[in-house]
């Protein structure tokens, strides 16, 4: 009988780690974006090794739409399986930028694993950038670009490009993921022989599965000069952008510089010069600097954004949360006090008072509290009684067979020393051992303190 009770035991610890999931997953891509305005599913490309027994895995997720395939993928004992995700987002969500949740895998058992991923999510505008050179008023052709700053291919694209130098509309049948594409335009100077040197818009209306997103940037009109900028941007936390601006012609320039920051990152950022002017457009705050510089001078702005500054805000939020939780979540509330008592030997003694209070229903509750070294007990206690003191052992019991909800006991006893006490003297904390709901668990005091510059003050 003894042998069939321990087999069934080995059965029992065996069974959970065979029909634990057990699977070796290695994402292929990466920078994956979710277009939500186009409801373009975030393409995620992973390989999963199944490392135990075949089964049929379902992949599924709460964030956004859902994802595809919804349907269960069979897996064989060490297959390695080609598997792709399609996260699709949600038309009405607000959250842009890069996001992390987790998507789930679960087997035919119930039993599942979750993973994290984080995807980028962006609206249309946000996956183009557009630019052009330099306009030369002795040239008769410029190079325009419509460039792919994200990781998705996008298929049947026309784009429509609108400024002062030219207007033109163009189909293209596939920009890839982080490509640029280049258009030779053709400038007729009858257009724009009557514009002076300058900054001028550039518009570019770009349509996809009939969403058009609206695209801006700047094209440069030059004179016979040469003005060069430089942008670096370097740091983690704290991310610093430098713009250099530096004239190397024979006619003062008038330049102009924008930088965009979030409504969040612009609480965080300095500057080196103040901005000319500060324009918000929705979720975003424009920064813009005009500046005129003169043959052989250089303008350097440097924008400057801390992220120490937030980090260190939410940890201590988080500290708080964790702590008042842990507090609430309590059972026994214990409280530690220590106060001078003036002794008729002249020794060192303090009055240690020790407040129980229960939040909720608890049984056979023992209150410990050890004393430290070079102190003794002594022998007549106020309030509550103890159980047993150990002088040698250092230790004070009280046993309460039950505490009711808001029930509070209050602890005191005295101890002294006939040995001076320098400096401050810690009083470890008081455990409190209780059953609660047929689980046994503790609670802990917080440490009380006493400094000998409060005896000089009880003296004077």
């Amino acid at each position: 009988m003894k042998r069939v009770i321990l087999m069934l035991m080995l059965v029992l610890l065996i069974l959970p780690s065979v029909l634990a999931i057990d699977l070796t997953i290695n994402q292929q891509t990466s920078d994956e974006v979710m277009i939500v305005d186009v409801n373009e599913p975030a393409i995620v490309d992973l390989k999963v090794t199944n490392n135990e027994y075949a089964d049929k895995f379902l992949f599924y997720t709460f964030f956004g739409t859902g994802l595809l395939p919804s349907e269960r993928i069979p897996i064989s004992n060490q297959q390695t399986k080609d598997i792709q995700l399609n996260f699709y987002p949600r038309a009405d969500s607000k959250m842009r930028g890069f996001t992390s949740f987790y998507y789930f895998i679960q087997n035919t058992g119930g039993e599942e694993i979750d993973k994290k991923i984080t995807l980028n999510i962006i609206d249309l505008e946000d996956a183009f950038e557009i630019g052009a050179g330099n306009v030369d008023p002795e040239s008769n052709a410029v190079e325009v670009y419509l460039y792919n700053k994200v990781n998705f291919d996008f298929k049947n694209l026309t784009v429509k490009f609108d400024s002062a130098f030219f207007n033109f509309e163009e189909n293209v049948s596939i920009l890839g993921a982080f490509q640029k594409k280049v258009f030779a335009v053709t400038l007729n100077k009858d257009d724009f022989n009557e514009l002076i040197a300058g900054y001028y818009n550039m518009n570019a209306i770009v349509t996809y599965k009939e969403k058009s997103a609206d695209i801006e940037n700047k094209v440069k009109f030059v004179e016979k000069d040469i003005l060069k900028t430089n942008s670096e941007e370097k740091g983690f936390l704290i991310i610093t952008k430098t713009i250099e601006k530096s004239n190397q012609g024979n006619v003062v320039v008038d330049t102009t510089t924008t930088v965009k920051k979030s409504i969040c990152s612009r609480l965080f950022t300095t500057f080196n010069a103040e901005p000319t002017s500060v324009e918000r457009q929705g979720s975003k705050v424009y920064y813009t600097w005009k500046q005129s510089i003169n043959p052989g001078e250089t303008e350097i702005i440097k924008v400057r954004t801390n992220w120490l500054i937030p980090i260190i805000i939410l940890v201590l939020i988080i500290l708080i949360v964790y702590f008042t939780n842990k507090y609430i979540r309590s059972d026994v509330i214990i409280k530690k006090k220590v106060h001078f008592v003036r002794a008729k030997g002249g020794e060192f003694a303090l009055n240690v008072s020790v407040s129980v209070q229960a939040r909720k229903f608890v049984e056979k509750v023992t209150i410990i509290d050890r004393l430290p070294p070079l102190v003794r007990i002594y022998e007549k206690f106020l309030g509550e009684q103890p159980l047993r003191v150990d002088d040698t052992k250092k230790k004070i019991e009280w046993m309460f067979n039950t505490l009711q909800p808001g029930e509070k006991r209050i602890l005191s006893y005295i101890i002294y020393s006939r040995v001076g006490v320098m400096g401050k003297f810690a009083l470890p904390r008081t455990v409190a051992f209780y059953e609660k709901e047929g689980k046994i668990k503790e609670s802990t005091s917080n440490k009380a303190y006493f400094v000998t510059e409060q005896i000089r003050r009880h003296q004077e």
